[in-house]
């Protein structure tokens, strides 16, 4: 069972940020209809995924992020988001900005840690060890993530009679 608690810290912590308006639910809801609303997830869930990836990736290898370097990274995405046109680039950039700025993958290292650099069963029937694990965790993060987010942006919808 011990094993079991990263995976659902990892999922937990994705449910939460499906909460979160600033993820990207906010302008899937505004779509016209459910089915926008839902197609919306696509770009908001590769900004996400990007952002946790970056960090998970980082603790795979063993790298340390220098959190100045994150918030100027996450500056010149903001600079490069008022300069994007198209709707869906523009909210994929949009959810990988404020994900890397409010710590998507950040909240995340106290589950990866046991996962990758443990000497944990599941790490030894994987090819390629920690990083093949982080990336899972990522899927599992985002999954959670996209469901409470795809499940408020259509309540959404529905309440106002899309």
């Amino acid at each position: 069972m011990s094993s079991l608690w990263p995976w659902l810290a990892v999922a937990g912590a994705g449910a939460l940020h499906g909460l979160n308006p600033a993820t990207g639910w906010l302008f899937a809801a505004a779509a016209r209809d459910r089915t926008r609303a839902l197609l919306a997830l696509v770009p908001i869930a590769a900004g996400h995924a990007a952002s946790v990836a970056l960090v998970a990736g980082a603790v795979a290898l063993g790298m340390a992020m220098d959190r100045d370097v994150l918030l100027a990274l996450a500056g010149v995405l903001l600079a490069a988001l008022l300069l994007c046109r198209r709707r869906r680039a523009g909210l994929a950039l949009w959810s990988f900005m404020m994900c890397t700025l409010h710590g998507a993958g950040l909240m995340l290292v106290p589950a990866l840690i046991p996962l990758c650099l443990a000497g944990s069963p599941a790490r030894e029937i994987t090819a390629s060890g920690s990083l093949l694990l982080a990336l899972a965790a990522v899927g599992v993060h985002m999954a959670a993530m996209l469901a409470v987010t795809g499940a408020i942006s259509c309540l959404l919808c529905k309440l106002r009679g899309h």
